[in-house]
C-alpha cells in the first residue's frame, strides 16, 4: 500500500483588528446667538440652528482694503443661496442670520 504524507496544513490567523475611525464630522467652531458656526475650510463657515438646520454660510475673501466676510443665506424651497452683504468682521456677518 502506498505510503501517504500529510498535506501540511495552512494555519489562517486573523489580520488585527483596526481601530474605526472617530467620525469626521466637523466640530463646532463657534457658537454665537444661538446659531452654530462649522468651519468646513480656511474660507467657509456654514452657519446652522442647534436642531442642525442649516441657515447659510459665511465666506471669508480678500478685498484690497483687508478681509472681509460675506453672509450667503440658504432658501430650502428655491434650493440656492442668496447674497446678505459683506461685513468687515465675521461675527457682524453672523449676526445678521440672527436678524435676517
Amino acid at each position: 500500500m502506498p505510503t501517504m504524507t500529510p498535506t501540511p496544513t495552512r494555519v489562517l490567523t486573523p489580520a488585527p483588528a483596526r481601530a474605526q475611525a472617530p467620525s469626521q464630522a466637523p466640530a463646532v467652531d463657534e457658537i454665537r446667538g444661538g446659531l452654530r458656526l462649522v468651519q468646513l475650510h480656511d474660507d467657509l463657515a456654514r452657519v446652522t440652528l442647534p436642531s442642525g438646520e442649516v441657515l447659510g454660510y459665511v465666506e471669508r475673501f480678500d478685498d484690497p482694503r483687508g478681509e472681509r466676510f460675506r453672509a450667503k443665506r440658504f432658501l430650502p424651497r428655491q434650493r440656492r443661496f442668496v447674497e446678505i452683504g459683506e461685513f468687515w468682521s465675521r461675527a457682524d456677518a453672523t449676526d445678521c442670520f440672527r436678524f435676517a
